[in-house]
């Protein structure tokens, strides 16, 4: 039955909420107009209201928070709307055909995930109810018919007070092509039904996660019936309470396929936020059947009440627009843990150092006539701010004061080991999730890739030769820092701190031959160490007090890897090259309160050969200053960010595994080549708690541009046009609130642009006092320092 989900395991079929009858509303966005009763009802269940048959009808006021900031207090109520909170759902289709792919869940719940299903589930073993006001629990959830138009209520005081809307975040990235033309990867782009419509939706996940660590959700997924050569994922959640953010990985069996990680939920009616991801590298994994696992671990209490209701589908469509990437793998080997056949585990990242990141592999296809090692990997707990680490002779100078700082330098390197020959390394881009440095950086913006964690890419058809004798092969992932010995000569160093989560991939394209034998010479590699510079230098008080810390970390590698490769059809020198650069300048102060770094990570790869020319030029600078004050004797705590952050990135040639966001852009007649990605977001707040942590709230504003371009192939002799702005967004936010969103969309079917300009939404406290609740900081760590000015990653619970 299309859209129905069945779990063998218990015998219940649960059958999909009905649609709702939404104009425009592909995804099942959260509308901020008060015309649609539809739109109305999506906007209760986000909030979590009442989904009882019985209507309730409630006065919600839209407009602007009137902003608290350092230098300002603003602010305007701008209008009122009441709405019908009836017993509905999110609008996850509307049109398109329907898909008869099944998935069969094997560990988890699915439907219904309502908050009230969820805390009774938990209830025998937690002896927790936290069920929040207007939550029931059902046993089943059946479709009906959708409720009668809200019937307007009686007003009860002339002067209702205002309440809060949900707090709509945002990842700014490129956009991603969809079944009807360009879509922004928020979701905030309508389908207006101007295009054909050949495509199929399937729910692959409906979850409530709340004690989930331990406890991914799991299920069998089977193709859908219909033609399809792109998949796009919608990843939407809502949330309310307080929680802090949590890393999620999905796979396809042993195969991870994405990361992301969530926002901080704020108080009712809480938090939302979608991501489209473009998963059309995965394709042969699509095909087939698959054990699909979406791991979100997230633990609730009297404290942490915060539950992450999750929507994950899937949109499959055909589509003849040229790209600038290489096709889709034939196949893909994973190299991670691998148990996903194990059901006490389910999940394979490695966490390193606890586990060794590495494989063996003995099936290795002697066809293969080009591979891609993808690496997944960001640092947890004491590894979270890697970059802001100190040199590993100073962990100890403010240990009298603010505590031990983690170690091991504030630089990471991720090598690719072949058989223990080094392949390829990655410098990680250093994503700031949405809790971290202070949370009031992070809404209703959210950093960079803190919503789609990019995997590095390294080619490694030069190793070839080698990997297609028919023998068994290692592959190994290592995380490396820096030891500085405390006389400035600087080494890499392996192991570094806890944890870093770990998973990689080969993309491997085969010979149309499978008896063909890729042969040729075993890779050279020119990879000398790393010059690496490491200084540091303590200032002391005149008690003989450390009071502050100098230091600063130099790091350059050059690697070129190069083999005659002989595939059925050609034969070529492939080489794969890259060259990085790094610098990190440091500055502790305040007995070891207050802390800048000023980062930037520069990197150039490029693979040539057998048809292949690909090259990739990157920077990620980075400028962090965070500060926290305790107060005796209640234990109050303060504590301010100010980050700016920078991505820039440059693509030539067609050999990328990953969809660029060109894809959204091409059409038959007009093709872009070589993308451009430029991006910088900037922001302060300010976060304040209670000594005993029962209350905390901050404010704060960021901003964020965004410009995505391509090269256009003119149809003139293959003439390449200048730079081409395909896509720019602009958006700042002060306290929670959206003040300035404006962006341009080039238009695929004639050039031209499509210019949309945002509103401010009300989302603060009705009585103006900032942005509300943020996860509890743990007191024990900020006096002792545990994490020096990592305060607010609470990746292991605590």
């Amino acid at each position: 039955m299309a859209g129905q989900m069945t779990d063998f395991g218990s015998e219940k079929a649960y059958e999909r909420p009905p649609q709702c009858d939404c104009p425009d509303d592909e995804d099942g966005r959260i509308s901020f107009s008060p015309q649609s009763s539809c739109e109305n009802e999506n906007e209760a269940q986000a909030s979590g209201s009442d989904r009882n048959a019985r209507s309730t009808s409630i006065t919600t006021w839209r407009g602007f928070l009137p902003c608290l900031t350092i230098f300002a207090l603003t602010g305007l109520l701008i209008f009122s709307n009441r709405v019908q909170v009836k017993d509905g759902y999110l609008c996850l289709q509307r049109g398109g055909s329907q898909s008869s792919a099944s998935v069969t869940v094997l560990e988890g719940d699915i439907v219904p995930t309502t908050l009230a299903s969820q805390t009774g589930h938990h209830r025998d073993t937690t002896k927790a109810h936290l069920r929040f006001p207007g939550t029931q629990p059902k046993a089943r959830i059946q479709s009906r018919e959708p409720d009668p138009s809200p019937q307007q209520g009686t007003a009860t005081s002339s002067a209702p007070l205002p309440t809060r809307t949900v707090l709509q975040n945002y990842e700014v990235a490129q956009p991603v092509l969809m079944p009807y033309g360009t879509s922004d990867s928020d979701g905030s782009t309508d389908d207006d039904g101007s295009l054909s419509r050949d495509d199929c939706k399937v729910l692959l996940m409906r979850r409530d996660f709340a004690w989930s660590y331990g406890d991914p959700f799991v299920a069998k997924y089977t193709p859908p019936d219909c033609d399809f050569n792109r998949v796009v994922i919608n990843f939407t959640v809502v949330s309310q309470g307080r929680q802090y953010d949590r890393l999620a990985i999905m796979y396809l069996g042993d195969i991870e396929v994405w990361r992301t990680s969530t926002a901080e939920p704020t108080v009712p009616p809480g938090i939302r936020w979608t991501y489209l991801k473009d998963m059309t590298q995965y394709l042969s994994l699509w095909k087939q059947p698959q054990t699909l696992i979406f791991d979100l671990g997230n633990l609730i209490n009297d404290k942490y009440t915060g539950i992450f209701n999750t929507t994950l589908t899937a949109t499959f469509f055909t589509s003849d627009v040229p790209t600038d990437t290489a096709p889709p793998s034939d196949l893909i080997i994973p190299i991670s843990a691998r148990q996903s056949s194990n059901s006490s585990v389910w999940v394979s990242q490695f966490t390193v150092p606890a586990q060794n990141a590495t494989n063996l592999i003995s099936d290795f296809p002697r066809n293969a006539r080009r591979a891609v090692f993808s690496v997944s990997a960001n640092g947890q707990a004491s590894e979270e701010f890697w970059w802001s680490n100190v040199p590993q002779s100073d962990t100890l100078a403010f240990n009298a004061t603010a505590g031990e700082f983690p170690g091991y330098s504030p630089f990471r390197e991720v090598q690719v080991l072949i058989d223990g020959q080094l392949a390829g390394v990655q410098w990680p881009f250093p994503v700031i999730f949405t809790g971290g440095v202070s949370p009031g950086l992070h809404r209703p913006i959210a950093s960079p890739d803190a919503f789609d964690l990019k995997e590095h890419e390294i080619d490694i058809t030069p190793f070839l030769p080698l990997l297609c004798d028919g023998r068994p092969h290692i592959f190994s992932i290592i995380i490396l820092g820096l030891d500085d010995g405390g006389n400035g000569n600087a080494r890499l160093i392996d192991p570094v701190n806890s944890s870093w989560y770990v998973t990689g991939k080969v993309f491997i394209w085969l010979d149309d031959d499978p008896d063909s034998i890729t042969t040729g010479s075993w890779p050279t590699i020119q990879a000398l160490p790393p010059t690496i510079s490491v200084t540091s230098s303590v200032t002391t008080n005149e008690t003989g007090a450390n009071s502050s810390l100098l230091y600063s970390t130099f790091v350059h590698r050059e690697l070129l890897i190069s083999a005659s490769v002989k595939t059925q059809k050609s034969s070529d020198t492939f080489s794969w090259s890259q060259r990085l650069s790094y610098s990190n300048k440091g500055r502790v102060s305040a007995f070891g309160f207050d802390q800048i770094n000023d980062m930037t990570i520069w990197g150039d790869d490029a693979a040539t050969g057998l048809d292949v020319m690909y090259a990739s030029e990157y920077s990620y600078p980075l400028f962090a200053n965070s500060s926290y004050t305790i107060l005796p004797p209640a234990g109050n705590l303060t504590l301010f960010g100010h980050v700016r952050q920078s991505k820039h990135q440059s693509t030539k040639g067609r050999g990328n595994v990953f969809p660029t966001g060109l894809e959204a852009f091409n059409t038959r007649t007009r093709k872009f080549s070589n993308p451009v990605l430029d991006t910088t977001k900037e922001g302060e707040a300010w976060f304040f708690q209670s000594g005993d942590g029962a209350t905390s709230s901050g404010f704060g504003d960021a901003y964020q541009t965004f410009k995505f371009s391509g090269y256009s192939d003119n149809g003139a002799l293959g003439a390449l046009e200048p730079d081409v702005q395909l896509y720019w967004r602009n958006i700042s936010a002060v306290n929670g609130s959206v003040v300035y969103d404006y962006k341009t969309i080039a238009s695929r079917i004639d050039g031209g642009a499509t210019v949309t300009a945002g509103k401010p939404g009300f989302v603060g406290n009705s009585d103006g006092k900032g942005m509300g609740m943020f996860a509890q900081v743990d007191d024990g760590r900020a006096k002792n320092g545990h994490f020096g000015l990592r305060a607010f990653m609470g990746g292991d619970g605590n």
